[in-house]
């Protein structure tokens, strides 16, 4: 079941998310680029499905979850900001790495609020079904999600609107600098 609960799905990438940052810090210095682009789109799809999908359920689904979710928000705008800094100074700024542990000191504190706070309270007052079928709805955000940082854009409305223009240009991006073996 794990794999078609919305919060089990969401639980397993924040490990996959504590993987990559472990895999940028242990990286050879001619792979963190590489390591870190890994880290920047699991990071930037993620944030965009919970902001689709999973906050807007939260907001009417839950006591105080406009509160909450607003909190979410606040924490997922902190974090977007940080990884958009690292990304334009690139992994050969003399800041990086104390950027990227500012970066991952705000990322686990946000995961960690997610499962404390809203995961718990979803798990409690969703079925098997509604969670099936938000994480069916949140591979598909993913897959159409922007692979870079945007903050700002922490709502559905400004998600749907912008952010399919955004995933279209991240991925051309992407396949550009990959066909010319850039980062």
């Amino acid at each position: 079941m794990a794999e078609h609960d919305v919060i089990e799905l969401l639980m397993a990438q924040h490990g996959r998310i504590r993987d990559l940052f472990d895999e940028v810090e242990q990286a050879p210095p001619d792979k963190v680029g590489e390591a870190f682009e890994r880290l920047t789109r699991l990071l930037s799809v993620h944030e965009t499905a919970e902001e689709e999908i999973v906050h807007p359920y939260a907001r009417r689904k839950l006591d105080n979850g406009q509160g909450l979710v607003a909190d979410r928000l606040a924490e997922e705008n902190k974090a977007k900001r940080l990884l958009l800094d690292l990304h334009k100074a690139g992994v050969d700024d003399p800041r990086f790495w104390e950027g990227l542990a500012e970066l991952r000191t705000a990322v686990t504190a946000h995961a960690r609020s997610e499962e404390r706070y809203e995961f718990a309270k979803l798990r409690a007052r969703t079925s098997v079904a509604e969670r099936r079928t938000m994480a069916a709805a949140v591979r598909a955000a993913e897959s159409m999600a922007p692979t870079r940082p945007h903050p700002g854009t922490e709502s559905m409305t400004k998600n749907v609107l912008m952010g399919t223009p955004m995933a279209i240009m991240d991925r051309a991006r992407d396949m550009l600098r990959k066909a010319l073996g850039k980062r």
